[in-house]
C-alpha cells in the first residue's frame, strides 16, 4: 500500500458489509451488471482523497500496523451497509421558475409535446430561467444539489438548455461552474442549447441551428464552460439531420456527444448515437430494435431516466431487460431532475422505479447508478467503484442490504457520505467546514 510510516487521513472502520462493482475504469455491460463484489466487516483508508486500501478489516488494519502507517481520523459506520458515491448522470440542475401548473394538463391527458407546442413545457422554463439572475440561479440549484448530495450522490451531471440563447445558456453553464468549484458535489457541464426551438426562431428551425453553430459553440469551447453537448432529438423538436449537425460540430470543439433519444416517438436518434459514436443515449422509451443494435455495436451508454415515464403516467418503460439480457447494453439510471417531467433529486426514488417498471435487479441497479453512471460521463477512471488509486467517495446507507433500497421506498437512506476523502454528510445532516466530526 505504502511506503513505512506513511498517514492515513481517515480510516472507515465497522462497515457491515462494503458493496461495490468490480475494479476497473470501464462500464459494465449487459449481465456483468449483475456481478458484484461484497465484502463483510470491511475498512476503508484513505490518504488525500484517494482510497489506498479496502477490505476486510481486520486485514486492512494488519497491513497498516505492519507499515506503521499513521492514522489521523477513524470513523465507524456502526455496522451499516457501504457503496461507492451515487452519480447522476442526467440532471437539468441550473433553472429557474416550476411547473406545478402544468400537473392538471398533464393529469387531464395531455401529451407532453403539446404542451410544448402551445409554449409551456421547456418554453415556460426558458421565460423563467432568463429573467432569473445568476445568483437566484445559483442558490435554486444549491439547494438542489444539497438535497442530492443528502441522498448519497457525490457526482453530477448539469445541462444548460433553458436559455436557448448565446447570453442565457453561457449565464447557466457559469452558474453550473461556480457551483462545482464551490460545492462538494462534482458537476460534469452539458451544453444543450438545442434542448427546444426559443420562441423567437419559431418556425425556423434550421436558422437556429445554425446559430448554435456558428455563434453558441465555438463561445461555449472557448470558455471552456462544457465538456458535452446535447440535443433532443425528437418529433417536433430536432430532427435527425439538424442533430448530426450540431453532435458533429460540437466535436469539432471536444464536446462529446449526448442524445435525448427516441423519449415518445421512435425518430432514429438512438441509431444516431451509435452511428456518431455518442457517449451516452438517454431516455429511449421508443428506441427500436435497430437502434438498441446500433447503441451496441457502438459502445454507447444508455441512460435510463424511469421517474420522467412514471411522473408523465407513460404505460411505456425504456425495455432495461432486453438492453441488459440481449443486447449486452451498459444501463445507466439518473433522475432526470428537471421542473417538467421528472421534478426530484431522488436517485434512490428511481431506484425503486427501475425495480419495479425496469424490472432491475438490486445488483444490476447499483451497478447503473454507480460505474455505468460515472462511464456515462467520461468518469468511471476515477470514481464509480470502491478500489485502490480512485478518489474516495463513499456513501454509507442506513440498510442491511442493497435489496433493502428498493424494498423500503419513499425515504433516503444515506446516513453518511464521503466526498474526496472529506466527510459531508454525518447522521443524514450536511456536515460544514473541513469534514471532520
Amino acid at each position: 500500500m505504502s511506503s513505512r510510516g506513511e498517514r492515513v487521513d481517515l480510516l472507515l472502520t465497522d462497515i457491515g458489509r462494503l458493496v461495490t462493482p468490480p475494479p476497473g475504469g470501464n462500464p459494465r455491460y449487459g449481465t456483468e451488471m449483475s456481478a458484484v463484489h461484497e465484502i463483510e466487516h470491511a475498512a476503508i483508508a484513505i490518504r488525500e482523497g484517494i482510497i489506498v486500501l479496502f477490505g476486510p478489516e481486520s486485514e486492512v488494519r494488519q497491513q497498516l500496523n505492519g507499515e506503521g502507517v499513521e492514522i489521523a481520523e477513524s470513523v465507524s459506520a456502526e455496522g451499516r451497509l457501504v457503496v461507492p458515491g451515487f452519480v447522476d448522470p442526467h440532471t437539468h440542475l441550473v433553472h429557474g421558475g416550476s411547473r406545478e401548473h402544468e400537473l392538471s394538463l398533464k393529469r387531464s391527458g395531455v401529451p407532453y409535446l403539446d404542451i410544448l407546442a402551445q409554449g409551456g413545457g421547456i418554453l415556460s422554463t426558458v421565460r423563467a430561467t432568463r429573467a432569473a439572475s445568476e445568483q437566484e440561479l445559483l442558490a435554486k440549484a444549491r439547494k438542489s444539489l444539497d438535497i442530492m448530495l443528502l441522498n448519497g450522490v457525490t457526482t453530477v451531471e448539469a445541462k444548460s438548455g433553458y436559455g436557448l440563447s448565446l447570453e442565457y445558456e453561457l449565464k447557466q453553464l457559469r452558474v453550473a461552474k461556480q457551483l462545482d468549484a464551490e460545492h462538494p458535489v462534482d458537476l460534469v457541464t452539458t451544453f444543450m442549447g438545442a434542448h427546444a426551438v426559443p420562441p423567437e426562431y419559431k418556425g425556423r428551425t434550421d436558422e437556429y441551428v445554425e446559430l448554435i453553430v456558428s455563434s453558441m459553440l465555438p463561445e461555449v469551447s472557448r470558455q471552456g464552460l462544457a465538456e458535452c453537448c446535447d440535443v433532443f432529438c425528437e418529433e417536433g423538436v430536432f430532427s435527425v439531420p439538424q442533430s448530426r449537425r450540431i453532435l458533429q460540430e460540437a466535436a469539432r470543439y471536444g464536446l462529446r456527444a449526448k442524445i435525448h433519444a427516441d423519449e415518445i416517438v421512435p425518430l432514429g436518434g438512438a441509431e444516431l448515437a451509435g452511428e456518431i459514436g455518442a457517449i451516452s443515449a438517454e431516455h429511449l422509451l421508443a428506441a427500436s430494435d435497430q437502434g438498441l443494435c446500433s447503441l451496441a455495436a457502438s459502445g454507447v451508454i444508455p441512460v435510463l431516466l424511469p421517474g420522467t415515464s412514471f411522473n408523465l403516467g407513460l404505460k411505456q418503460h425504456a425495455r432495461a431487460r432486453e438492453m441488459i439480457d440481449i443486447h449486452q447494453l451498459p444501463v445507466a439510471l439518473s433522475t432526470d431532475y428537471n421542473p417538467g417531467s421528472c421534478p426530484t433529486e431522488s436517485l434512490q426514488l428511481i431506484m425503486m422505479l427501475a425495480s419495479l417498471n425496469l424490472r432491475m435487479t438490486p445488483e444490476e441497479i447499483l451497478t447503473a447508478c454507480t460505474i455505468n453512471a460515472a462511464a456515462a460521463i467520461g468518469r468511471a477512471d476515477a470514481i464509480g467503484s470502491i478500489e485502490a488509486r480512485k478518489r474516495a467517495d463513499v456513501t454509507i446507507l442506513d440498510a442491511p442490504n442493497l435489496a433493502y433500497l428498493p424494498y423500503h421506498f419513499g425515504i433516503n437512506h444515506t446516513f453518511g457520505v464521503i466526498k474526496s476523502g472529506s466527510i459531508v454528510v454525518w447522521e443524514g445532516r450536511l456536515v460544514e467546514g473541513e469534514g471532520r466530526l
